[in-house]
């Protein structure tokens, strides 16, 4: 966790704990835990760089971002080709990169990063290659939980 330069999260069912309320128009509401964004500013206070990438293309994932101050990429059918591309324009080997998912959508992704991560109600197949599975469920905390641990591994070093 010490020598991550970027974490990338899935958002759904990563910042969000798999309900959401559908509104008579059509509108989709999410549940999301208020801590992750201290969690998130505190990470950008040591320099780490934090994206999601979600399969979906949904505007309440894009509020939320904006309101963290996260790059989002959205409507990722292959999340690894998307993610490549993403670290070549960064000039990030990924070796240097965390991601955060909780299905085999996000499998890719983890296998080909330096920290696969996932979230305590994760899939078996992603808790199986997971390197590091928070005690947190998705949307309960988990992102400020994994913030809060890689901050402490950096200053562990120190």
């Amino acid at each position: 966790l010490r020598e991550i330069l970027l974490i990338v999260f899935d958002f759904d069912c990563v910042f969000t704990d798999n309900r959401f309320l559908v509104g008579e128009d059509g509108s989709e509401y999410v549940f999301c835990n208020r801590a992750d964004g201290l969690g998130l500013a505190n990470l950008r206070r040591q320099g780490i760089d934090c994206i999601v990438l979600s399969t979906e293309k949904n505007p309440v994932v894009a509020r939320r971002c904006e309101k963290l101050k996260l790059e989002c990429f959205q409507g990722c059918a292959d999340k690894w080709k998307t993610l490549k591309g993403i670290l070549q324009k960064k000039k990030i080997d990924s070796s240097y990169v965390g991601y955060v998912g909780n299905d085999i959508n996000d499998l890719a992704c983890m296998e080909n990063v330096g920290v696969a991560i996932c979230v305590a109600d994760a899939s078996p197949e992603i808790k199986a290659i997971s390197r590091l599975v928070t005690s947190r469920r998705g949307g309960e905390g988990a992102v400020r939980e994994l913030c809060d641990l890689v901050i402490r591994a950096r200053n562990a070093e120190n």
